[in-house]
């Protein structure tokens, strides 16, 4: 039965490129026909899982880029096809008919809540987690439900983890997986750093005794190094630790050698030990994660530059308040006159519900440089609300259709920053690579 159903999805996944189309559909097809399909699939090589809330696609597509750097065959779903249909349509095609997977290792990005679907369907090498953060609850459930299941996952696991050191929802797994092997990683405070928090924060209480966790320093949101005023639950020593950060360059230290994050932003730092705990466990030559660093280019949408009768539009993806927060922050550095477009949805796959843009901190960039904000989309009317309400002394347009409030931010000839949901990213990406491609 699986050769014929390899055959069928192959063919399909080829019949698709060949119209200049990917997607998951070929993963699908081969899921409606045989629930068990990852057990049609022959491998030998160790199998990378990265998962989180923010970062994963950055960090997988890095931790790819690591291994090649390095001479090795890798099979990944760098277009972040991270659900289980994607992740099978990325075996289909890297498999032959017979369901032969020849590579050196397998990188895959996983949904949080596909995570233990994955886990029990392929021999996992080793699990990533980059962070855990309240995202989309209509889809994406109450965090702690979320981290739970996660937790009875990885109960009988027994090889590597590596961690976020200075996230306490992440650190808690290894709890919960007494055989595993764990690195740890996080960064020593710096310029971006406060004694307290004025983000939306998960956590503020043990998770071993539900006392509260106090912090030595933040980062962003509950980022930080923490401990528990009752038990000693608190961040552990870490493995692969930043010092020295220079958030403007985008540079750290780590065992007296200095890296560049692809973004100068603490959130690309954060990915970045991610990618250096992975090739530290697997006996790569460390001086391969700054080559890739600096040669990396972001996923669609994140921190990406077009230009226009030259003016710079920056477009970045933004899902929930602390990738908001994190985006905010880049653009509150740009002291320039400036315009922003937000483009708001609330389609499945950005969350139905909106109210999180009140857990987000847009007053960060609402200063008298930032002239004029457009607010489009299936939802401009609450973000221009948001803004409103947030005593923005500035111009408030909202023009719902969204090609025509892109070509009326072009009108305003100036620097621009352009924050989109998920399902805004694709299209107003395609309008902007269009008329980039037409004004050269």
């Amino acid at each position: 039965m699986k050769i014929p159903i390899l055959f069928l999805t192959k063919t399909i996944s080829y019949l698709l490129s060949k119209l200049g189309r990917g997607g998951s559909f070929p993963g699908q097809v081969a899921l409606k026909l045989n629930q068990n399909i990852f057990h049609a699939f022959q491998y030998q090589c160790p199998i990378i899982l990265v998962t989180g809330t923010n970062g994963k696609t950055s960090t997988c597509n890095m931790i790819a880029n690591v291994f090649t750097q390095a001479g090795q065959k890798v099979v990944t779903n760098r277009k972040g096809d991270n659900l289980k249909e994607g992740i099978a349509t990325a075996l289909i095609n890297a498999s032959g008919i017979n369901g032969r997977i020849h590579a050196d290792v397998m990188v895959l990005e996983v949904d949080e809540l596909n995570i233990p679907y994955i886990m029990k369907h392929l021999h996992i090498s080793m699990l990533v987690i980059t962070n855990f953060f309240r995202d989309q609850l209509d889809r994406s459930q109450e965090m702690e439900q979320l981290i739970q299941k996660i937790e009875q996952t990885v109960e009988n696991y027994s090889t590597a983890l590596v961690l976020n050191g200075n996230d306490p929802n992440v650190v808690r797994i290894k709890d919960h997986a007494p055989n595993a092997e764990v690195l740890y990683f996080g960064a020593q405070s710096c310029s971006a750093s406060s004694k307290r928090t004025q983000e939306a924060s998960e956590g503020k209480f043990c998770p071993r005794c539900n006392h509260t966790l106090k912090y030595s320093f933040y980062q962003y949101s509950h980022i930080g190094e923490f401990h528990c005023t009752h038990c000693d639950f608190g961040t552990p020593d870490l493995d692969v630790c930043a010092s020295e950060i220079d958030i403007a360059q985008g540079s750290f230290h780590f065992d007296e050698k200095v890296y560049h994050a692809p973004i100068p932003s603490l959130y690309s730092v954060y990915n970045s030990l991610a990618v250096i705990s992975v090739a530290k466990h697997f006996h790569i030559p460390l001086n391969t994660c700054e080559t890739v660093f600096r040669h990396t280019k972001q996923p669609a949408g994140r921190n990406e530059t077009f230009h226009w009768q030259g003016n710079a539009y920056t477009l970045n993806l933004v899902k929930n308040p602390t990738g908001a927060n994190e985006v905010l922050k880049t653009i509150e550095l740009d002291k320039q006159e400036k315009a922003l477009m937000i483009i708001l949805n609330d389609n499945a796959q950005d969350g139905t519900d909106v109210s999180w843009i009140y857990d987000a901190q847009f007053e960060r960039v609402l200063q008298l440089s930032t002239q004029r904000i457009i607010c489009t989309g299936k939802r401009a009317y609450d973000m221009a609300l948001r803004i409103k309400y947030a005593d923005y002394p500035g111009e408030i347009i909202v023009i719902e259709d969204e090609k025509q409030a892109l070509d009326t931010l072009y009108q305003y000839h100036m620097r621009s920053y352009i924050i989109a949901t998920y399902t805004a990213l694709a299209p107003i990406r395609a309008l902007m690579r269009k008329d980039e491609a037409h004004a050269a």
